[in-house]
């Protein structure tokens, strides 16, 4: 078996790695090669598996090179996040569109297809959102970014039609706890947030404490991401899932993060609402996801494990998901 992680050295790619050299097989195979690919692969596990590519995925020849002896199964990350995409359009237009289509080119193989895992976006339903929701909501996007992932859905489910690429999309939400850097993403403080609060720093959230927002764990998006790979059978044309959500406001996230970490914290966070932002990533709505639940996806369960599966990381391995909870998101 070898598998190939494009944007291998992001905050869940490099999840998705350790899970994957922990469980050491995928799809009932063993994983013999672990092709990792991105700009900069320094940190990454050192084991004899992995197989190294550095290099911009916008690079038609080295694609060329890292598909060379064959791929079984592509995790497709790599994108330019939502907020630089936006302000930087060539390089989103490059990465988020160009070369996942090249991608796509090079994997058509109509003999053995090859499973491609797509890491798609909510930024695909774009603002001002119904007062509930499902997985038949309409699309659109008000960013750049969010066009794009809808226009690789688009050829991904085409592909799959024709028998080619094997692909299966995921519509994910905001995925925390990433590490308090410049990331481009318009929705770190939600990422903010939970590291401040456990670091004990204070904090000045750019949306209020009724913000809604759609969240998950890079744990549990790691799982669904392998889940999505591992998916047997006729698919029934279903080639894109928006992922199950937890469905939590500002002031519930902060509930969990002071049963967790102590009530006296809560003097650190402070708001001051940035209307554009919250318009955009503060008012998401309830989001009803019976498709994905009956496929076998699911969210982190509720804000305690939310917090949990965030910023207490279990030793990697691929850990069940909390399917046994009535909370849908």
């Amino acid at each position: 078996m070898r598998v190939l992680i494009t944007g291998a050295n992001g905050f869940v790619g490099r999840e998705l790695v350790r899970c994957l050299l922990a469980r050491g097989s995928l799809r009932g195979r063993t994983i013999r090669s672990l092709l990792v690919l991105d700009t900069d692969l320094q940190g990454l596990p050192d084991d004899s598996r992995l197989r190294r590519h550095v290099g911009s995925i916008t690079e038609a020849a080295l694609i060329r090179r890292v598909l060379a002896d064959g791929i079984d199964v592509v995790f497709h990350l790599v994108s330019i996040p939502g907020g630089a995409a936006e302000h930087q359009y060539e390089l989103g237009y490059q990465v988020n569109l160009l070369a996942s289509l090249e991608l796509l080119n090079q994997l058509r193989n109509k003999s053995m297809p090859p499973v491609l895992v797509y890491a798609s976006s909510v930024a695909v339903y774009g603002a001002d959102l119904p007062a509930k929701m499902n997985e038949h909501a309409e699309l659109r996007p008000q960013l750049s970014y969010g066009t794009h992932k809808g226009m690789v859905e688009q050829v991904i489910t085409d592909l799959g039609r024709r028998g080619e690429v094997d692909g299966r999309a995921l519509r994910l939400p905001g995925i925390v706890a990433r590490p308090r850097q410049p990331n481009g993403l318009r929705s770190a403080f939600m990422s903010d947030l939970l590291r401040s609060f456990a670091e004990g720093a204070a904090y000045e959230c750019p949306v209020s404490a009724e913000a809604t927002a759609w969240w998950m764990s890079a744990r549990c998006c790691v799982n669904n991401l392998i889940h999505a790979a591992e998916i047997e059978g006729e698919l029934r044309g279903q080639r894109v899932w928006q992922l199950p959500v937890l469905h939590l406001s500002i002031a519930q996230v902060v509930d969990a993060l002071a049963a967790s970490y102590g009530e006296e914290r809560r003097e650190l966070i402070s708001y001051a609402a940035d209307e554009p932002l919250e318009a955009l990533f503060g008012r998401l709505p309830p989001l009803k996801t019976p498709l994905a639940r009956a496929a076998g996806f699911n969210h982190d369960g509720n804000a305690t494990a939310l917090i949990r599966n965030s910023l207490n990381p279990a030793p990697p391995r691929h850990l069940p998901l909390n399917g046994d909870s009535p909370h849908e998101g």
